[in-house]
């Protein structure tokens, strides 16, 4: 028998969600698992079941990574202050996706000249 996760005990994808995401995909794997799927298959099921619940209770903040005087910065959408500044944007790129996930936001990624390049976690 699988034991159950809990709140303290999670699959180590869970371990950059924002705690609602974190506890909705607890209780769907739990579910998942009763109902006799694989670990395997039930962690991806119930994060994306997960996120889209909450995101449906709460509008997604959305994190931008653009250039910037000193390379490349991590923002919130509309805000002059970053989050995080990296000399690369492949420097900031994994910190900023960890941002953004566990913060159940939307990433913009934006090329040299402004233009927007990529979206994920829409």
């Amino acid at each position: 028998m699988v034991v159950p996760w809990s709140k303290n005990d999670y699959p180590d994808s869970f371990k950059n969600l924002n705690p609602a995401v974190r506890n909705k995909a607890i209780e769907i794997a739990n579910a998942l698992l009763r109902d006799g799927y694989e670990e395997g298959r039930a962690i991806p099921i119930a994060l994306d079941r997960a996120r889209k619940s909450v995101e449906d209770n709460e509008e997604k903040v959305i994190f931008e990574i653009r250039a910037h005087d000193e390379g490349w910065q991590l923002k919130k959408k509309d805000s002059k202050k970053a989050i995080l500044i990296e000399e690369t944007k492949e420097d900031l790129m994994g910190e900023a996706k960890r941002y953004a996930n566990k913060n159940n936001g939307e990433l913009h990624i934006y090329t040299k000249d402004g233009s927007l390049e990529e979206t994920l976690y829409e």
